[in-house]
């Protein structure tokens, strides 16, 4: 056979390395398919199955015909950001420079993201508090760091940060440590005090704080959220992360925000130009006028309270345990009580939960580095009166 005609070479097989080896589809991801091959209730996943104020998609389509439809600054749109500070002072006390000191992003996961990418250097340790958001650790991979993992609460079913334990993981390669209140996915929310402890126990150190705040409004009960920014100590040395999409009912739309001191903000843009480098400008546009009325964001506490409390009244009924539901949009749950399945691990009750009762749910095990297993398994009530009357039909019926 001549050269030719001689067979193609067969396609090259690369060879590749990941950089996140131990990642792979998100239980959020697998749980909402295994509901829709199921026709189950999705009460896994934390999205709001309704719709946002319709002022809000008006201020979007007023923005697009007005022409803010090309790149806005790269830090985010003026207006957007003096807002943001306006609203931080106004419910926290702390004034953050618009121009310095506050950064519009393509929600809350990109923010946090570019905080750890801007500020962990290879080999630098970071606190994360399980159970924890599972997009921390990957994150501090990226950045060549080492995840140091403090479990909250003493004992099984509790989540309250253990202040000691936080104390004795401190150590000179200590860059950072991450808090998120109020926390998903056990619902609990830090108290002052709380935060007073944290403060004492940084300051001899440099230890950065990175604040996970996206449910910041909706703390229940009369209580306050302690966002770092109301402690002057820890806002020096802190980056708080919030989400307009969790606030207004829009997750689709990937907006968020970080505000931070210039020191910190000015390495965070340095990141974010290049990853993102801006954010979508008719939401931005949109935002900034809707935040001239607060009473949106004021409400909220009330408007999910009242899911909760109906969520909750209607589980009471079950043999499922209620844990405390103190802020975020989750009601965690033992089913420890349930004989033929106390021996079940979360992920194998969340599946027969759905395929079987038709309710999905998240196994809490899932936020956790290899998985730790309490018998308890996460809800999400930001749902319709019919979603939540129906998926608590089916739970009633079946346990």
């Amino acid at each position: 056979m001549s050269p030719a005609q001689s067979s193609p070479a067969l396609p090259r097989v690369l060879s590749l390395t990941s950089r996140l080896p131990r990642t792979g589809d998100t239980i959020f991801s697998v749980m909402s398919a295994l509901a829709e091959t199921h026709g189950a209730v999705n009460l896994g996943q934390g999205f709001p199955d309704f719709d946002c104020d319709p002022k809000l998609i008006d201020a979007v389509a007023t923005a697009m015909r007005k022409g803010h439809n090309q790149y806005p600054p790269m830090q985010g749109v003026t207006a957007l950001r003096e807002a943001v500070a306006a609203k931080i002072e106004a419910l926290y006390g702390h004034r953050y420079d618009a121009g310095s000191e506050i950064t519009i992003t393509a929600g809350a996961t990109q923010a946090i993201l570019t905080t750890i990418l801007a500020l962990v250097h290879p080999g630098d340790e970071v606190i994360v508090l399980e159970p924890c958001y599972d997009s921390y650790q990957p994150a501090i991979e990226l950045a060549g760091g080492t995840v140091v993992r403090l479990a909250l609460g003493a004992a099984a079913g509790e989540f309250r940060p253990d202040f000691d334990r936080i104390a004795a993981a401190l150590s000179p390669r200590t860059r950072a440590i991450v808090v998120n209140t109020p926390h998903n996915p056990s619902a609990t929310v830090w108290s002052a005090a709380d935060m007073q402890r944290l403060a004492e126990l940084l300051r001899p150190t440099d230890v950065l704080v990175l604040a996970d705040e996206v449910y910041e409004h909706m703390v229940f009960d009369g209580a306050a959220h302690q966002s770092v920014s109301r402690h002057p100590e820890l806002a020096a040395r802190s980056v708080v992360v919030s989400s307009f999409g969790k606030t207004f009912h829009v997750t689709g739309w990937k907006v968020g925000y970080a505000a931070a001191p210039k020191a910190l903000m000015t390495e965070f843009r340095k990141v974010h130009q290049f990853n993102v480098f801006t954010v979508n400008a008719p939401m931005q546009h949109a935002l900034a006028a809707y935040l001239v009325d607060p009473a949106p964001y004021l409400g909220l506490p009330a408007f999910y309270a009242a899911k909760r409390d109906r969520f909750r009244a209607g589980l009471a009924g079950t043999a499922l345990r209620l844990l405390p539901s103190e802020g975020s949009y989750f009601q965690c749950v033992d089913y420890s009580a349930l004989q033929a399945h106390r021996d079940c691990s979360e992920a194998d009750f969340c599946r027969w939960l759905t395929t079987e009762v038709g309710v999905a749910a998240i196994p809490l095990s899932a936020f956790y580095d290899g998985g730790f297993e309490q018998r308890i398994v996460r809800f999400c009530f930001a749902k319709r009166e019919q979603t939540l009357d129906g998926a608590l039909k089916r739970l009633s019926e079946h346990l």
